[in-house]
């Protein structure tokens, strides 16, 4: 290992991601599992308060209970002493990577998003929302700086700094809980420290696609103040007062989700995206039109205008007319009021009271038990759903609207979702990796690894099977039985032995026997005189070892030869030859 700082001893920080409030981001490398990451701490500056450590944890725990390809993913999470002498405990967050940017960066470039595109973006946060109120968690921080497009176009929302479980979120709120969230973003509950529940984080979201329209959020103040003041006060100009181009349906969608009292806005996200995808296919949206509001600047013009030029007794004329316009203003306002009211209640008034029964809880009941709960309670069961859970047992309701104890007609219908179980796993590719690496990868993805070793040609400890094997479809907290690699085997040592002995040795030992036979080296008779490859050498399994092995034949003594008697000269010549002297006289 290197003496390089990895946080965690696990991950290795690179280059700035971003700095917000209280924390900085950066791009790093999970050293065990070799992927890019995104590393979250708290600023040491920060670290020694216990209020922003709680946020911290916070954002921890909620966003790691959540999961959703639209939210940004939470691998990990620890503390570490910080590095820069400080000596403080330093928590950290380690978060998927996404590879984009945020709609903060893309309306400050100015550019005009259309408005087809700005309701895709839109209904990507309200499924998010729509998943993240199911599982009990309220974001209550939605805005531009907190929704990434990856380059494929598709949405991540992240920072979870502020949410809340819903139980929590709906006791009231301190006023300095009241503070947390972004002004132009901020509901009128929340910016009054009111209660707060999912319907908080619609509101937010229509500030959201207010500004993708129109390219500004619905309200604009010189201080963070003024703009919370706006929210609980005031009503936003309509978006095509600034965009003429806006059709009124989308005027429609977009001032229900700011409506300042909760029950005339959208009841869930789910609520809001479903009207949004209407629009999208080309239907009509169940919001209806807005009620025109008079520009704030038209009540001030001409007072403005006289106080410049008039004189006094203009502006007396002016004054005289400014308050008798008072008293007509307001009667009209009361009775718009009135028509609203009777518009709401007036069919109540004059048809038969309907008795309301309350929500029964049908957490953790199955299908059939839920039914009958609700047909017990004189309500029936709506729309059925199934999605993956990893708390919810299989069978088992995880979520339901509306929400038990809620007050309903008897007779009304509630819609719940039923848990389908852990989300399958798919066997990611392993082979080639550390046993340890694929080992913790396994345990990651939720499932068990055995480990069992096998011989084979690869390096040692390297994987070289799986099973199950690789892409098959697993439930969660099944076992993977991963085989490594033992190595290469070694060559055993048998030169000395006869050849017979020698043959067994090698082939038992994995490997082909080849002979070379030795008949002038003096040794015993089907003596091994040598071998190759030498003891102890590495051979893959199913290779050749060559022997050489002796034939060797002690010769004999040769019998002395018999020697060949030497022929007597008789004087006769042979005939042909030249007559030799003899010492005869002739």
């Amino acid at each position: 290992m290197s003496d390089r700082h990895l946080v965690g001893g696990r991950y290795e920080l690179a280059e700035l991601l971003g700095r917000g409030g209280m924390a900085e981001v950066r791009r790093g490398t999970d050293v065990r599992l070799g992927r890019t990451v995104a590393v979250k701490r708290l600023r040491t500056d920060l670290a020694s308060d216990a209020t922003f450590q709680a946020r911290f944890r916070r954002e921890a725990q909620s966003a790691a209970s959540l999961n959703h390809p639209a939210i940004v993913s939470v691998y990990d999470t620890g503390e570490e002493m910080s590095t820069d002498g400080t000596d403080v405990a330093q928590p950290y967050i380690v978060m998927e990577y996404v590879a984009g940017r945020t709609l903060r960066d893309i309306l400050r470039e100015g550019r005009k998003i259309l408005p087809e595109r700005a309701l895709e973006i839109t209904a990507g946060v309200l499924g998010a929302l729509d998943y993240s109120h199911r599982m009990g968690i309220i974001h209550r921080d939605i805005k531009p700086g907190n929704v990434m497009l990856t380059p494929s176009g598709d949405v991540k929302v992240m920072d979870f700094g502020i949410a809340r479980a819903v139980s929590d979120a709906q006791s009231t709120m301190t006023q300095t809980a009241a503070v947390v969230g972004t002004a132009q973003y901020l509901s009128p509950e929340q910016a009054r420290g009111d209660t707060v529940d999912a319907r908080s984080d619609v509101y937010s979201t229509g500030c959201l696609l207010y500004e993708l329209l129109t390219g500004r959020p619905p309200f604009q103040g010189e201080s963070p103040v003024s703009v919370a003041y706006q929210h609980v006060r005031e009503t936003a100009p309509v978006p095509s007062a600034i965009d003429p181009d806006i059709p009124p349906e989308l005027d429609a969608l977009v001032m229900k989700s700011l409506a300042k009292g909760l029950d005339d806005r959208y009841q869930s996200a789910a609520d809001m995206k479903a009207d949004i995808d209407r629009y999208l296919a080309g239907r009509p949206v169940k919001a209806a039109a807005p009620v025109p509001v008079p520009a704030a600047a038209e009540t001030s013009v001409i007072p403005a205008a006289a106080a410049v030029e008039n004189t006094s007794e203009q502006r007396a004329v002016a004054d005289d007319e400014q308050r008798r316009r008072g008293p007509m203003v307001l009667l009209g306002v009361l009775l718009l009021a009135l028509l609203v009211l009777a518009a709401i209640f007036g069919p109540k008034l004059f048809s038969s009271s309907v008795e309301q029964v309350p929500v029964p809880s049908l957490s953790r009941m199955n299908e059939s038990a839920a039914r009958q709960t609700l047909t017990d309670q004189g309500l029936t069961a709506g729309n059925v759903t199934h999605e993956n859970s990893e708390s919810v047992p299989e069978g088992q309701v995880i979520s339901q609207n509306p929400t038990a104890g809620s007050q309903v007609d008897k007779g009304s219908s509630v819609d719940f979702v039923v848990s389908s179980g852990q989300q399958a796993r798919t066997i990611p590719n392993l082979i080639g990796m550390n046993k340890d690496d694929a080992a913790a990868k396994l345990r990651d993805l939720g499932l068990e690894p055995v480990l069992k070793d096998k011989q084979s040609d690869e390096a040692k400890d390297v994987v070289v099977e799986l099973d199950p094997g690789v892409d098959e479809k697993v439930p969660a907290g099944s076992r993977v039985v991963v085989y490594f690699s033992t190595g290469p085997a070694q060559v055993p040592n048998v030169v000395g032995m006869q050849e017979a002995d020698a043959r067994k040795e090698i082939t038992d030992a994995g490997f082909e026997v080849s002979v070379i036979q030795d008949s002038t080296t003096p040794a015993t008779k089907g003596e091994v005189l040598q071998q190759s490859p030498g003891a102890g050498k590495d051979l893959n399994k199913g290779g050749t070892v060559t022997l050489v092995v002796s034939t060797y034949v002690e010769p004999t003594a040769s019998p002395t030869p018999t020697p060949t008697p030497t022929p007597t000269d008789t004087g006769v010549p042979t005939p042909g030859s030249t007559p030799t002297d003899t010492g005869l006289v002739p």
